[in-house]
Formats: structure tokens, C-alpha cells, sequence
């Protein structure tokens, strides 16, 4: 079931890029994957879809995977925590919210 929760909260993230108008792709860097780089235009950005961010080992696989990007897009980390939890220029957006800005 957590699976499958999972897949449908990466889903949501992936729909709200498209529906923003983004092509989306996925990254690969020693460090792990980028669930999602995303293109309009000139404009990018690269986001992480953790469901929640339950332990120190599911923040560090999430935050840490941009250690290896070194350009200066907005990075961030989508998850249904509401406690802000950014650290080092890298953004935590709550799903709700993320899904509301435009």
C-alpha cells in the first residue's frame, strides 16, 4: 500500500509540472536520482517528491542528492511534511502549498 502511495504522490508532482507547462525529464548524479528536472524556456527547476520526510536517512537521500548539482536553478523537496525543513539553498515545500502557487 505505501508503495502504491508513493507512485501516486510522484504522479501528482509530475501532473502539477506538466500542467505548469514544464517538459520533464529525470536526472541521474553519483549521488542518486532527481525524481524531476523541469524545462519551460530558459526556466528551470529541479524537484524531489518524498511522501514524508520520516528520518534523518529520507532527508539526507532527498536533500543530499543536489550536492552534486552545482548550477544555481531552485531545487526543491515536495513532501506532505508541514514543518518547514530547507537547508542549504534548497527549498521544502509542503504538497498543498506547492500544488496552490503559480
Amino acid at each position: 500500500m505505501i508503495k502504491k502511495s508513493i507512485r501516486a504522490y510522484n504522479t501528482i508532482c509530475y501532473n502539477e509540472l506538466i500542467t505548469r507547462g514544464y517538459k520533464v525529464y529525470v536526472g541521474k548524479t553519483y549521488r542518486g536520482e532527481v525524481d524531476f528536472i523541469a524545462q519551460r524556456g530558459q526556466e528551470k527547476i529541479y524537484a524531489q517528491a518524498a511522501y514524508y520526510l520520516a528520518d534523518e536517512a529520507v532527508v539526507e537521500r532527498e536533500f543530499g542528492v543536489y550536492r552534486a548539482i552545482e548550477d544555481n536553478y531552485p531545487k526543491y523537496v515536495v513532501s506532505m511534511d508541514k514543518v518547514t525543513l530547507g537547508r542549504d539553498g534548497i527549498i521544502h515545500k509542503y504538497l498543498i502549498d506547492f500544488l496552490l502557487e503559480r
